[in-house]
């Protein structure tokens, strides 16, 4: 019988310190995040679609140049705010030839919810366990009075990471040609400055 405790409690320890592992990886706020840089390839991973279905990022980036957006999720005012605009300003994107499509933490029933309430004519996808968010460089420890929301959000799958908000712009062999990422939340990209850098990139082809 102590001998089962003790294969208990070593079992409990190493599943901890696994966790604290994972935890530890994860860079401690916003402004410790070191993103993929100019001129980097996306790395392969895959995410889920509004259905559910998961979709490797390759089959997503490969269709034609894209405007890749991380969001918080469509909890943050912040977020909608961005999405909006972004939405005012895709027509133009796409007849440089761009599609847009935004990823977040949040699970795919949340965003159907959120294409509804900002009247989003592009595509989210659901990256729940930070796959994608972690290989770009851009997560971090989620602070504690956010971890209710992100919970709820992506219906249990996140207790640990936020996404600094940014926005990346692809060519169609997903390598990295601009970004924008910022630590304060509260500052996105306007529309007019992505729409500037998209045609100065159009234009240097």
């Amino acid at each position: 019988m102590m001998k089962i405790a003790k294969t208990l409690l070593l079992a409990a320890i190493m599943l901890a310190g696994a966790g604290s592992a994972a935890l530890a990886q994860l860079p401690a706020t916003a402004n410790d995040v070191h993103p993929l840089l100019v001129g980097t390839k996306v790395p392969a991973v895959t995410v889920q679609d509004t259905d559910g279905k998961q979709v490797p990022t390759t089959r997503i980036f490969s269709k034609q140049p894209t405007v890749l957006v991380f969001y918080r999720g469509g909890w943050c005012p912040y977020c909608n705010r961005h999405l909006s605009e972004l939405a005012e300003t895709e027509a133009s994107l796409k007849a440089l030839g761009y599609q847009v499509v935004a990823i977040s933490p949040d699970a795919p029933d949340k965003l159907r919810a959120t294409m509804e309430k900002d009247k989003l004519g592009y595509r989210l996808f659901s990256d729940s366990e930070g796959a994608l968010t972690k290989a770009m460089g851009i997560a971090y420890q989620v602070p504690a009075h956010y971890e209710k929301v992100i919970r709820e959000g992506s219906d249990g799958r996140n207790t640990s990471f936020l996404p600094v908000p940014a926005v990346f712009l692809l060519n169609m062999e997903g390598e990295i040609l601009y970004e924008y990422v910022n630590p304060d939340f509260r500052k996105r990209i306007s529309g007019a400055m992505l729409l500037a850098n998209a045609k100065a990139l159009a234009a240097a082809k």
